[in-house]
């Protein structure tokens, strides 16, 4: 049922491996929770876990009824991924201003680290710490953070080609 990757991947940090197994095994149409558990052999529990989690995203859709006898009310859901890709793209735009946002912060800030990695500190903690590491006391140097700061613009424009 779910063949895209992308959507795959949203899903699945989503809901988790085992809702992203309930998604692709569930049936089409209307169905009470039960039923779906029933369907793709997994946990009840799960599958309502997947099922709210899915509604919380627009992704699913429930109507009740009520049993004119015990008076109960029965959840008959729908997973519905007409609003995924909408999702995606509100998805990719928090990363993107995520990611905005870290590159704004590692160009304005200069940072030092020692050489045994034990921490990274930005230039007024190193400065009272002597620039000697808290951890193991070697010296903190001079990190240059050109790369990363490159990375993360190239992750903001492919982002922005493939969402904008």
């Amino acid at each position: 049922m779910v063949r895209d990757i992308a959507v795959k991947g949203y899903l699945r940090n989503l809901v988790g491996d085992e809702g992203l197994e309930i998604v692709e095994k569930v049936p089409l149409g209307e169905l009470t929770d039960e039923k779906i558990a029933e369907e793709t052999g997994a946990n009840l529990n799960t599958v309502r876990r997947t099922l709210y989690v899915l509604y919380e995203n627009r992704l699913a859709r429930y109507r009740r009824e009520r049993d004119r006898d015990s008076g109960w009310l029965t959840y008959i859901w729908k997973v519905d991924f007409n609003d995924v890709e909408r999702n995606l793209d509100e998805e990719a735009k928090k990363l993107i201003n995520r990611l905005e946002a870290r590159a704004g912060f590692e160009l304005h800030n200069v940072s030092y680290i020692c050489e045994n990695r034990c921490g990274r500190y930005l230039f007024d903690m190193a400065s009272d710490y002597g620039f000697l590491c808290p951890v193991c006391n070697m010296s903190l140097d001079h990190q240059d953070n050109s790369v990363l700061v490159d990375t993360i613009e190239r992750k903001i424009s492919e982002l922005r080609a493939a969402f904008e």
